[in-house]
């Protein structure tokens, strides 16, 4: 049986709880340091707690040490790393090929996990990597089924870790140094500043303004919750969802929804497929998607076909939508709501709109009486506005209500003979227990009746348990008090307990020889920062190495390189066809050619490589002509 994996991110000790709460078979989160989320770093004893915390469920924890070294910090990630594998982590996700160095002189055995920062989208550069000993390949977001499929087969013994849900960088993965020439910021440090989520205007090579003001980098999330079938048929085994930043609330509703979707596809697979973790949860609220932050959906180049991939409106959440404004009062602090069907909106919820100026407008709802809505005055609020809901009070508090518990399930066997119970157990990871007590009490006097209590004390939880009594053999059924029954239950628990969980291994692998006609990546997209990564791409064959962009700053690199198309986006695309001219477009033709991003002063140009079908964006010539 093939396990499939859902992996979670956790910004935090208890956003990792919560996920494994809710139905995750790995985490991952980042130490205190060289993760790639600054704003996500967590203490070593939080990831050991977190760890031990996990692994009651054969839940795997994955830590991400996924930013570029630089030489003076070789020392303090080499300490890292050995803390990190005394605390029990599972594996390291991995850019920096420096780790590599450092894990083989420390002798630290944790497999490696080449990050989704290593940009892996072709066969050749999934061969490289695992040349270099990566037990897992982590790919990018903008690949096809039939990408998917071709790394697969050039790796058929490694590991596949696939993103299905979360926010979009518009870049190739480890690729992006816009953040990093605009403000310093570097992504593969883990400091991004986001200009991709920035507002810009965009001219034509003439000069002529085109369009004002838009999000024009910015993409919507990603949702795949539809297709993870397709993935496991290609070969995916982990199914990852972004969002080291998000909030535990965001966590908890995500991976029930994804969880609750893999339970049904291993459970409609036959014996083909099994979850890589333990356990089921109870008690939870309903999951639904759209309660969450997201910027609308897409499954961008999945079937390898162009779609509208962009939220240039808002790189915002906007949540579902509710409704449209009917009439608004004259002072603009109240209103009445079409609301679509089966909304209903509560006091406190969280509402945005689309100015006419184009602005993303959010405010709370403080009484709400059927649709009419009464809020602080909203000066932009009109009639025909089309509202989102980006909080719902009422979900939150369901979702507070009820979190989910999380359960092992246990069969329990009863045998009583000669004055004694024997009590076998045995759980979904494969513990078991063997118990004898004596009885000293007389056959009891109704037996369906002690068959039932029995039952009913046994299969109540105890710890993190939900035991199932599976067969009760017996030559008399004895009189069993419930005070004794839950003393079974409990000391059965507590055995348990004190018994490792039977762990299903992870893959691991161990560097080779290059594959035949695999290069490594030696230009400065090979992100190389310090001595030890250096070394190691001369020791694969790598004759000339550039240094990392935050090294050099080579004025010639592209700062984005992408398969997202602001041409194709408008209508524009010359050799694809599209949908209709937008209508953000000015009428009149566009010059040919490359177009312009204008943002607080800075100018960047779009080319378009259409023989890739890909967009890049690099530094404007200063020739730029003046907008008309």
């Amino acid at each position: 049986m093939r396990e499939l994996e859902l992996l979670a991110p956790a910004r935090n000790l208890s956003v990792g709880i919560a996920a494994i709460d809710c139905g995750a078979d790995s985490v991952y989160i980042a130490g205190p340091e060289f993760g790639a989320r600054q704003a996500a770093g967590n203490s070593v004893e939080d990831i050991r707690e977190l760890a031990s915390y996990a692994h009651r469920y054969g839940v795997r924890v994955f830590v991400t040490v996924n930013t570029i070294l630089y030489d003076d910090e070789l020392g303090k990630a080499s300490r890292l790393l050995r803390e990190l594998a005394g605390a029990g982590v599972d594996a390291f996700i991995v850019q920096d090929m420096a780790v590599i160095e450092l894990c083989r002189d420390l002798g630290i055995k944790v497999p490696l996990h080449a990050s989704t920062q290593c940009a892996i989208r072709t066969p050749e550069k999934a061969r490289f990597l695992a040349s270099c000993g990566f037990s897992r390949l982590i790919l990018e977001r903008e690949l096809s089924l039939a990408g998917v499929r071709d790394i697969v087969s050039a790796v058929p013994d490694r590991e596949i870790e696939f993103f299905v849900h979360g926010a979009l960088c518009v870049c190739y993965s480890g690729q992006c140094y816009l953040s990093e020439s605009i403000t310093g910021r570097s992504a593969n440090r883990g400091a991004c500043a986001q200009a991709c989520r920035s507002r810009y205007d965009l001219m034509d090579r003439e000069g002529n303004l085109l369009i004002r003001d838009k999000a024009l980098l910015s993409l919507k999330d990603y949702n795949l919750i539809g297709r993870l079938g397709e993935l496991a048929g290609a070969g995916v085994t982990s199914f990852k969802i972004e969002g080291r930043l998000k909030n535990e609330s965001y966590v908890r509703n995500v991976v029930r929804a994804y969880s609750e979707a893999l339970d049904r596809l291993v459970a409609e697979s036959g014996d083909i497929y099994r979850r890589a973790s333990f356990g089921r949860v109870e008690k939870a609220f309903e999951p639904v998607l759209d309660k969450t932050f997201n910027r609308g959906y897409t499954e961008l180049f999945l079937d390898g076909k162009r779609g509208f991939w962009a939220s240039m409106e808002s790189a915002k959440g906007m949540g579902e939508m509710v409704g449209t404004v009917e009439s608004v009062s004259g002072d603009k602090s109240s209103f009445r709501l079409a609301a679509r069907e089966g909304v209903r909106l509560a006091n406190g919820d969280g509402l945005s709109f689309v100015s006419r100026r184009g602005e993303t407008v959010g405010f709370r709802a403080d009484v709400c009486d059927g649709n009419v809505v009464r809020t602080k005055p909203v000066p932009e609020l009109y009639a025909g506005a089309v509202v989102f809901r980006n909080l719902d009070v009422a979900f939150e508090k369901e979702l507070a209500r009820n979190p989910g518990q999380r359960m092992i399930p246990v069969s329990v066997n009863l045998r009583v003979k000669d004055g004694n119970l024997y009590v076998e157990a045995a759980s979904e990871d494969g513990r078991t227990v063997a118990k004898t007590y004596v009885l000293d009490a007389g056959t009891a006097e109704n037996v369906d009746r002690m068959g039932s209590l029995v039952k009913s004390q046994l299969e109540k939880t105890s710890s993190i348990y939900r035991f199932s009594l599976t067969s009760i053999e017996y030559d008399r059924m004895p009189f069993m008090a419930s005070s004794f029954l839950n003393s079974v239950r409990r000391d059965i628990a507590g055995e348990l307990d004190s018994t490792s969980p039977v762990a299903r291994p992870l893959a691991t692998a161990e560097a080779g020889p290059l594959a035949a006609g695999t290069l490594p990546e030696t230009s400065y997209k090979a992100n190389v920062s310090n001595r030890l990564s250096e070394g190691f791409y001369r020791k694969m064959g790598a004759a000339v190495i550039e240094p990392a962009f935050e090294l050099g700053h080579n004025p010639k690199a592209e700062l984005m390189r992408t398969k997202y198309c602001v041409r194709y986006e408008l209508g524009l695309c010359p050799k694809q066809s599209s949908a209709a001219r937008s209508p953000l477009l000015p009428k009149g033709p566009v010059a040919p050619g490359p177009l312009y991003l204008l943002n607080n002063g800075r100018r960047f140009r779009l080319s378009f490589d259409c023989a890739c079908c890909e967009m890049t964006l690099s530094a404007s010539p200063t020739t730029f002509p003046s907008a008309r």
